[in-house]
């Protein structure tokens, strides 16, 4: 690029002093502009190709699924937002301007400063509209895309549905703090946005055509910039009044006080004070506005000062004198009213205002009649945990390595005439699991396409080995659920796209199942009508494009025929349906009309509903599942309102999505309904095999134990003191500092009122502080007229009835349950002892604590672990045998056996040194005939087994031999101590994979 001067117009003489001089003008290469036209060619093309395929290919998934309209009303929202918001930003701002070019003063005195712009102004002059242009478009880009984002705000105030239900302070319906308000919020702060943009662009605008001289001799400001800038700072002003006007109804999510809504100081001091601020703000733009016809800026100063001051003295100071002087000296008092109606407002929007707390004295002991009675054969206690239990589900039914039966979920079955809890899983497809060795581009995306069948075992026992006792297993599928479609196309493990689907006739290539036989493989061509046609080379292109693929595009495997299935996550596919909702972490799969579907929660929320309180959603659902990922963390936003309103399915074959309006009054879904017509059925299309397959869901679980942890409180004045407060417990089976929360757990119970069980879902509390028991709570997940009733037995305050963290010291402390559990390592070699999930029920009058306890081997990566034990306490007595029933049985001739001192609520670890007087089911720890004791002879078998291994490391297997007679010896003699029998191989399995919490393995 060179620069040439222009012809001297002096004709050589000196450029006088009130002469212009001319600024070079740069030339560019001849090859220079239209390389960079092709440059910039290219750049838009690749956007707008870019754009188009991004939206295509999202147009072609929401077709196939059958929710187009609910795309295409998004994108024309936001296209109109989009072109409206950033269209009326770009016009507002080209027009000021324009509007400060067309003002600029004729004439201006010379001055450095003025030399100084003329020479930019000679530069832009004949570019003006060029940077008029390219400014408005950048802001009105910016602004254009922000407000699209605001698309769900639009579209909630154009639908607003009334709640019936008004706020204790201004008695507004709650839809406006809901749908209305954030609107109005919205439309002021894209207004105030607009205007301070404006006023910045108008002003430098003013200074370089000369409007605004800072250094130069006369007026600083013409009178038509005066008047400009006084027009544009009396609409900020009147926004400003309008702001505190609306920041009145903000006072309704207020922290100010004890709890989420006005207190007493926002009641009568910041509300008044918002009200005078607002009056003062439209005395202040009255006097902005005078500006624009009066010369001078006394005025507009003194606006602004009696603008500030106010702000400070009445908006601030005041408030601040009332809380200190009059509401802290007597704060329980004052705040009462306030944090009554916080209470009410909060059980209402959370779902919380049929709860039914009642009084729980429970006993520590009990008959065997009544533990018999109550507990019957313990078809209603799950024994196996869901938790535990992955690495073993996947050893015994994975089958291959690209398959998976790692996520476990407990729904409920009728097995032998009656409904049982059950473990199940889906085996699904995963392609991490694939060999190296086969790792190509035609495997992963078209012959390991699907996931294979469904397993599920009863929660309540194990087989003599203590393996789960499936009633659906296997490839091909057998068990008793009846004949259904077993194929997993769509589901938690199928991350990646698949291309599926040939035509008629053609052989099929996408793998099933091993078989016995031929070429040792099933295959299956998919033809479930799920996905995206992708036989034309158009569609191939777009494909490729949208994953980076080229594959998509050359490869021969892709016919006519073939359609692409991607985004078949259960938990993605509902939320692009259904964009409004939030998804709970944990759908669960269930066979249902011969199908294999997905069952997926989904909870309208909202953060706008007044006095209640507000929730981060991540926190207040953490607990030991999603610590460990086995359920999915929610999103950390706030929330003040939530309901389970809709019950959707997944399809896992066809990846048809359903959506059920579970709660049709909820006015959230009412309105969103509004916006999608036709895209939610009713409840009553819910087949009833569905309906059987329904339950209470837990993200929505432990936000309502959260909340009523506090809020089980309905005095102002106990509320406030927090004494009665409780905490969810931490898990006790999990070690660290500070454990997670105890996940509530899903199980058949009959609470005290009931006449018979019913599939429900779990918690505990203790008191803040201490770690007993304080109250026990349980909701009603079987589809019916009790389906979420929620049940609170309350402890008295004195109670001593041990927490789970009591309870899992209690167990681990005690010596002769120790002293059986290193028996188990010992036969096996076992690498530790796995407790399961702490289950509590009430029965008997009290509380019966169950932890089932698994054993696994120190097998490598190839090891699982397997029951062999069952914990039980009710009262202070323990009971430790092999099976359930065994183990209710032994409480009954246990002895008492006290608390271990400095327990806690939170830790696993023993708190306290264990009383020599302690007695369990177990007894007391007995001596061998040569006077050996239990904890002697599993000392000298764990020295003898480590003798033997490192002999036959080292080749010597004369040593081993001998070594391992004397573990056998061993053995035999604690076998007779206990009355066990020695050789028993069910405390030996083959697995062990990485556990929640391994005991120690040295003896007690």
């Amino acid at each position: 690029m060179t620069f040439h001067e222009p012809p001297d117009p002096s004709h050589g003489r000196p450029y006088g002093p009130g002469a212009r001089r001319p600024v070079p003008r740069p030339e560019f290469p001849r090859w220079g502009k239209p390389v960079l036209i092709a440059i910039a060619a290219l750049v838009v093309l690749a956007v707008v190709v870019g754009v188009f395929v991004a939206l295509d290919t999202e147009r072609l998934w929401f077709d196939s699924v059958g929710y187009g309209s609910v795309f295409s009303t998004q994108l024309w929202t936001r296209v109109a937002m989009f072109f409206g918001f950033g269209g009326f930003m770009a016009l507002t701002l080209l027009g000021n301007m324009y509007l400060a070019y067309r003002l600029r003063p004729a004439y201006r005195a010379s001055s450095r400063e003025q030399l100084a712009l003329q020479r930019y102004r000679n530069v832009l002059e004949p570019r003006r509209w060029w940077l008029f242009a390219i400014l408005a478009v950048f802001f009105g880009l910016i602004f254009g895309t922000a407000a699209s984002g605001k698309w769900k705000t639009w579209m909630m105030w154009a639908h607003a549905t009334s709640f019936g239900h008004k706020d204790p302070q201004f008695h507004r319906d709650v839809s406006y703090y809901a749908f209305i308000y954030p609107f109005q919020r919205f439309i002021l702060g894209y207004v105030m946005a607009l205007v301070v943009v404006t006023t910045l662009v108008t002003l430098l605008a003013h200074y370089l055509f000369g409007g605004i001289a800072i250094r130069t001799p006369g007026q600083r400001l013409t009178r038509g910039a005066r008047a400009h800038i006084a027009s544009l700072l009396f609409v900020f002003v009147l926004c400003k009044a309008i702001a505190y006007y609306l920041d009145r109804f903000g006072l309704a999510f207020s922290s100010r006080g004890v709890v989420t809504g006005p207190s007493y100081t926002d009641v009568h001091a910041v509300l008044p004070a918002k009200s005078i601020l607002a009056i003062i703000a439209l005395f202040c733009a009255a006097l902005f506005f005078a500006t624009i016809f009066r010369p001078g800026w006394l005025l507009p100063a003194a606006a602004f000062g009696l603008l500030v001051l106010s702000a400070v003295i009445i908006g601030g100071v005041y408030p601040l004198i009332v809380q200190n002087f009059q509401v802290k000296p007597s704060e329980a008092d004052k705040e009462a009213p306030y944090i009554q109606r916080n209470i009410d407002q909060t059980r209402y929007a959370y779902g919380l205002t049929k709860v039914q707390v009642k009084p729980y004295d429970a006993t520590t002991s009990a008959s065997a009649a009544q533990l018999n009675d109550n507990t019957a054969t313990g078809a209603g206690v799950r024994l196996l945990d869901n938790s535990v239990l992955p690495p073993t589900y996947n050893q015994l039914q994975q089958f291959r390595n690209f398959y998976s039966v790692d996520k476990l979920d407990v729904d409920r079955y009728v097995l032998n005439g009656q409904e049982q809890d059950a473990v199940v899983a889906t085996r699904e497809l995963n392609l991490s699991g694939v060999p190296a060795t086969q790792k190509t581009w035609i495997n992963e995306h078209l012959v390991y396409t699907h996931g294979y069948g469904f397993v599920a075992a009863p929660g309540n026992g194990v087989d003599s080995d203590g393996r789960p006792a499936f009633v659906e297993r296997d490839i091909p599928v057998q068990g008793s659920l009846g004949t259904f479609q077993p194929r997993v196309y769509f589901g938690e493990g199928e991350t990646s796209f698949s291309v599926v689907g040939a035509p008629a006739g053609a052989s099929p290539r996408e793998y099933d199942y091993p078989i016995n036989g031929g070429n040792g493989q099933q295959y299956n061509t998919y033809d479930g009508g799920g996905g995206v046609p992708i036989g034309s080379a158009f569609r191939r292109l777009e494909y490729a494009l949208r994953f980076g693929d080229k594959n998509l595009l050359l490869s021969d495997g892709i016919n006519s025929d073939s359609r692409i299935l991607y985004d078949r996550d259960p938990r993605q596919r509902v939320e692009k349906a259904a964009p409004y909702l939030t998804i709970d972490g944990d759908p669960y799969s269930a066979v249902v009309d011969g199908r294999l579907v997905w069952i997926v929660d989904g909870y309208t929320t909202s953060d706008g509903f007044p006095y209640s309180q507000r929730e981060n959603l991540n926190s207040i659902t953490q607990d030991t599942n999603t610590e460990k990922a086995t359920t999915a963390a929610q999103a950390s936003e706030q929330i003040n309102y939530v309901r389970n309103s809709v019950k959707a399915t997944v399809d896992a074959y066809t990846g048809a999505v359903t959506l059920y309006a579970w709660d049709a009054s909820d006015p959230v879904l009412r309105t969103w309904m509004k916006i999608f017509p036709g895209t939610v059925q009713p409840e009553s299309a819910m087949s009833a095999q569905l309906l059987a397959h329904v339950r209470y869901p837990e993200d929505l679980f432990k936000v309502q134990r959260k909340l009523l942890a506090n809020y089980h409180v309905t005095d102002p004045h106990a509320f406030y003191g927090q004494q009665d407060f409780w905490l969810v417990p931490a898990d006790p089976t999990q070690t660290g500092s500070a454990p997670p929360d105890q996940p509530p757990y899903y199980l058949t119970l009959k609470m005290p009122d009931q006449s018979k069980p019913s599939f429900s879902l779990t918690t505990t509390f203790v008191p803040r502080g201490r770690p007993n028991l304080s109250a026990f709570m349980a909701v009603d997940s079987d589809p019916g007229p009790d389906y979420g009733t929620i049940r609170v037995l309350e402890l008295p305050r004195s109670s001593t009835v041990s927490g789970p963290g009591q309870v899992q010291n209690q167990f681990e402390a005690d010596p002769a349950v120790q002293t059986q559990l290193n028996i188990l390592r010992v036969q096996g070699g076992a690498a530790g002892v796995v407790y399961g999930n702490l289950l509590t029920l009430p029965v008997a009058g009290g509380l019966l604590y169950v932890e089932p306890v698994y054993v696994k081997a120190s097998g490598g990566a190839g090891s699982y672990p397997l029951q062999q034990k069952v914990l039980v306490s009710f009262g202070d007595r323990i009971g430790f045998e092999s099976t359930y029933g065994a183990a209710v049985a032994s409480l009954v001739n246990a002895s008492p056996s006290p608390p271990p001192s400095g327990g806690s609520g939170g830790s696993g670890g023993a708190g306290g040194s264990p009383s020599p007087n302690r007695s369990s089911s177990a007894s007391a720890t007995p001596t061998a005939p040569g006077g050996q004791t239990a904890a002697q002879l599993i000392a000298d078998a764990q020295l003898a087994y480590a003798a033997g291994q490192k002999a036959l490391a080292n080749g010597d297997f004369a040593t081993y031999g001998e070594k391992q007679k004397q573990v056998s010896d061993d053995l035999d003699q604690l076998a007779k101590l206990f009355g066990t029998t020695g050789s028993s191989s069910s405390a030996a399995p083959s697995s062990a994979a990485s556990s929640p919490r391994a005991s120690p393995s040295s003896s007690p």
